[in-house]
């Protein structure tokens, strides 16, 4: 049917029109019949001074206004091209509101009109673009975008944006478009007009179109496998790596601006000879190594060859994505074969079709958040191949409803049921079994690793990238956590027979009275389970507030780390807590009865289907879980297996916001008899191996013997020399002597003078959470607002990634960032010029588990100075200083603040472990004309 919509954008002088934020201009564009016919525009006076932040956002300032007409005089016009109209706007509430004030306010009616909001219908409709801002959508669909943050040309992207929707949704299949009928009226937008046209557009025809199928109302992208093909290989090795990286080779044929890298050649060969003598291999290959590739070649070549698949993990999933989407389409291009390769994660990954479909029948607890979910869900599984949920970015509370419909949800696989074909986590685990290369993360490898190798397809030789993360992941893989969210969630799930758990519906559906299950009893223990873990937990952050007043220094990471043994007698409260411990763990075990002579029952009168007789199973080795975790924790200890066990609050949290773990403190002997003892061939590469060029460190750390490992360290191919210039003050306060304030107050103003010289484009790498926050808003005070555009890790909104894009989009800005911004952060070219650490990057003293492992160095007679935190402070240090350069085009400045790295005796470890550039110790004032001369 042919319907009127009227598209609108604002440009206003701030986000809030009940605080007396004013319109600045209007840009109106109207669609009839999927073309646009007509278009509005008008600058409005607001009454008020428009800020410098708004003027530098949208371009319009006090002099372009100063002349234009107000809303009021506007407000005829306006409601006149609304009128009759669907009202669209990206982000309906923000426009509509500042409209609805402002016709309140010239005497008219407030807009009825029905609604549509492209950032509601991007999300539903294109459930895997990288994020949903105008700018993000038009460019992920080629809309062209000339005038970013003015009003007329946003409302034609707008325009666009939703005629392109509009078409997709005309593509679904029926099935799509009847679920999401069911689930519109509890979304923003009027949706049901448009989903019920579209749904008669079908007519007669509702068979599933091909590459399509459909099962019990769900539509989703059919997957085929393909069947293995193995390919024998004559060619030598090193003719192969002839053919890509000589002169006139495949890769420079490939690559325009390819430059030919000695390391990576090397690096191919070391692993090439590694596996050949089934050594295990360290390998750290500097920034510009192009060390995925390097280790690609031989791996695929192995595989191949000997047709045995060979493991990849890394730790993040950028550089899987990246793997996966660059560098294998690259490899496949270079070698004159064919080979297979699969993406395994855990299971937590992978969407369970058959518990998304049973959630789908149930919407009377839905909230918006879990129905837009749903929404987002019922469209990505019409595209996606993999089921991984990672391909989309949910809304925040969907993360805890998708936990009910992961596969991780879904008990034991069992191969009669329909669903079992269609499981996505089934057929990646097929398509693993198949590959040649199989990649996967350092978490999975260490579950595999720690279950008996039940996880991963078998495999004797592996590549181990970002290797320095091995050891703390296959930690807290070894180790356990539990948390009040995690038990009260699964006590919900079961629930009290009076509530709206899985055990009262499963009761009611089957119909069974008091002599098959005790009602009364579970309900009064089940309460009592739930009062008492409440209580335990509220005792336990307490007992660490506490703690924290006596002892100030313990470590604060944002929670408050308590670390503590099972035998510790500080006071009268722990006994309590231990004895609520004890309480908890009696009434858990009565539960488990109760389900357990249910389970008898059903079993002996036949009754349960599949669905239910996972859910009782699943739900009797949860509860055992808790009670393993919680016996583990506060009432054993193992003197074989030393554990360090810690506490985390979230200190401005719910009373309850406590988290429990237990890690080993040495790693190193388990990973010799779990992991390098078991294989054949284990490669371990990242940028950051060695300190002093030296591998000891990394190898006493994982256990691995000296005499079965080759240690290779792969120079990297830029000009260090040229490309960086290092710089440290000497006329900073001491930090060490209670002088933080002035400390902070000398780094803002070497930001800010660094900032002038560079034009921002500055990275600024913390420590600590709250010297970042007190460094934000000092800059903020010091400097004018249109000066930089200052974007603070935990402060400014978004995700990692989202704030890097941000940083890279402003023409002057600087990125505050602690913790994960030391790593994996690419910025490359001009859009980073200077790099600048605050502090050295050491772990606090008092973090659990450094103290833990200081300890027993200090027992076996070692310095854990020098054996544990210059080492790791030394390969963190690397990690932030490798931010910098990542190509031979780059330049910049690296700033250390802390005078330690010059004035300490360990402060040449951390200069030695870098390449080798010019380093500058003097005054700040020197330093910036320096810097000033150098760019």
């Amino acid at each position: 049917m042919d319907r009127r919509f009227a598209v609108i954008d604002l440009e206003t002088t701030g986000h809030s029109p009940s605080k007396g934020d004013k319109i600045i201009e209007v840009g109106l564009v109207i669609i009839e019949n999927d073309e646009i016919t007509d278009e509005f525009s008008t600058l409005l006076h607001p009454g008020k001074d428009i800020s410098p932040f708004i003027t530098k956002l949208t371009g319009i300032s006090n002099d372009d206004v100063k002349k234009a007409p107000r809303f009021q005089d506007k407000a005829d016009e306006i409601a006149a091209l609304l009128q009759n109209s669907y009202i669209i706007a990206h982000n309906v509430p923000f426009d509509l509101g500042f409209i609805n004030e402002e016709f309140a306010f010239a005497g008219l009616k407030k807009l009825q009109n029905p609604v549509l909001d492209t950032v509601e219908l991007s999300r539903i409709l294109c459930p895997k673009a990288p994020g949903f801002k105008l700018g993000q959508l038009a460019e992920f669909m080629n809309l062209d975008h000339h005038d970013p943050h003015r009003a007329l040309s946003d409302a034609f992207v707008t325009a666009k944006l939703f005629l392109t929707l509009k078409q997709k949704l005309y593509t679904l299949p029926y099935e799509t478009v009847t679920q999401l009928l069911q689930l519109s009226k509890q979304l923003k937008s009027d949706l049901e007009e448009l989903l019920y046209d579209c749904q008669q557009a079908f007519g007669m025809s509702i068979e599933p179109e091909a590459g399509m199928d459909s099962f019990r109302g769900m539509a989703f992208r059919a997957i085929e496998i393909p069947k293995k093909k193995h390919f024998d290989i004559a060619t030598a090795f090193g003719n192969y790596l002839d053919d890509i990286f000589e002169e006139d080779g495949s890769m420079q044929k490939l690559m325009t601006r390819y430059e030919k890298r000695d390391g990576q050649r090397e690096m191919s060969e070391t692993i090439y000879d590694a596996f050949q003598s089934n050594n295990h291999a360290l390998i750290e290959a500097e920034t510009g190594t192009g060390k995925s590739l390097a280790y690609l070649i031989p791996a695929v070549y192995e595989a191949v060859r000997t047709n045995k698949r060979i493991v990849i993990s890394t730790y993040t999933i950028q550089l899987q994505a990246q793997l996966m989407e660059e560098e294998i389409p690259l490899i496949r291009k270079l070698l004159p074969f064919s080979f297979d390769v699969a993406l395994l994660k855990g299971k937590q990954h992978y969407i369970s079709l058959e518990k998304f479909e049973r959630s789908l029948a149930n919407m009377q607890s839905d909230n918006y958040d879990i129905t837009l979910t749903k929404s987002m869900i019922l469209v990505w599984l019409t595209e996606t191949d993999t089921g991984d949920i990672d391909e989309i970015q949910l809304p925040s509370s969907g993360y805890y409803f998708y936990r009910g419909i992961s596969s991780d949800s879904e008990g034991f696989a069992d191969p009669n049921s329909p669903w079992f074909s269609r499981s996505y986590y089934q057929k990646a685990r097929k398509k693993a079994q198949q590959a040649d290369i199989l990649i996967t993360n350092h978490a999975l490898l260490s579950t595999d690793m720690f279950n008996e190798y039940q996880f991963l397809p078998s495999y004797n030789k592996a590549i181990i990238d970002e290797a320095h993360h091995l050891e703390e992941t296959a930690s807290k893989h070894y180790g356990l956590k539990l948390d009040y969210v995690s038990i009260q969630y699964m006590l919900s799930h079961i629930g009290a027979t009076d509530e709206d758990g899985w055990l009262n519906t499963t009761l009611v559906k089957y119909r069974f009275t008091a002599e098959y299950f005790p009602f009364e009893t579970w309900n009064d223990i089940f309460q009592k389970a739930k009062h008492e873990a409440d209580d335990m937990f509220r005792m336990i952050f307490q007992y660490v507030i506490e703690q924290k007043q006596r002892d100030r220094s313990l470590s604060d990471i944002g929670r408050i780390q308590y670390r503590f043994q099972t035998d510790e007698a500080y006071s009268s409260k722990w006994n309590v807590i231990l004895e609520m411990v004890s309480r908890f763990i009696f009434y858990v075990r009565d539960l488990i009865h109760m389900l357990s002579q249910l389970d008898y029952h059903a079993s002996e009168m036949d009754v349960f289907d599949r669905h239910e007789k996972i859910n009782l199973q699943e739900s009797i080795e949860s509860l055992q879980s808790i009670i393993d975790r919680m016996e583990e924790l506060f009432l054993m200890e193992d003197e074989q297996d030393p554990q360090v066990k810690w506490i985390e609050i979230e200190a401005k949290g719910a009373k309850n916001a406590v988290y429990l773990y237990s890690e080993p403190t040495d790693m190193s002997e388990i990973l010799a008899d779990e992991f390098f003892s078991q294989k054949k061939s284990l490669i371990l590469t990242s940028a950051t191996l060695t300190m002093k060029n030296s591998f000891t460190f990394v190898q006493n750390r994982l256990g691995l013997m000296p005499e079965d490992t080759v240690a290779v360290k792969i120079e990297s191919p830029f000009s260090y020399e040229n490309q960086v210039q290092l710089m440290i003050p000497n006329d900073f306060p001491d930090v060490r002597q209670g002088n933080q304030d002035d400390f902070i107050y000398s780094t803002c103003e070497a930001i800010l003078s660094l900032a002038d010289i560079t034009q921002g484009r500055m990275l600024v790498l913390f420590t600590s959470y709250d010297m970042l926050r007190k460094s934000y808003w000092l800059l903020k005070d010091m400097m004018n607002a249109e000066d930089y555009m200052v974007i603070a890790q935990g402060i400014s909104s978004g995700s990692r990634s989202r704030l890097k894009k941000n940083f890279q989009s402003f023409d002057q800005s600087i990125l505050l960032g602690t913790s994960s911004f030391w790593e994996g952060v690419d910025i490359p070219g001009e859009d980073l010029s200077c790099l600048m650490i605050v502090r050295l990057p050491f772990q606090p003293p008092n973090h659990p588990i450094y103290e833990a492992k200081s300890q027993r160095f200090k027992n076996n007679g070692k310095n854990a100075f020098f054996e544990l935190a210059l080492p790791n402070a030394v390969i963190r240090f690397k990690q932030g200083f490798g931010r910098l350069i990542r190509s031979a085009g780059d330049r910049g400045i690296v700033f250390v603040c802390d005078a330690r790295i010059v004035k300490s005796r360990y402060g040449r470890f951390f200069t030695q472990s870098i390449p080798s550039v010019p380093v500058t110790y003097d005054s700040t004032e020197k330093l910036m004309d320096k810097a000033e001369k150098w760019f």
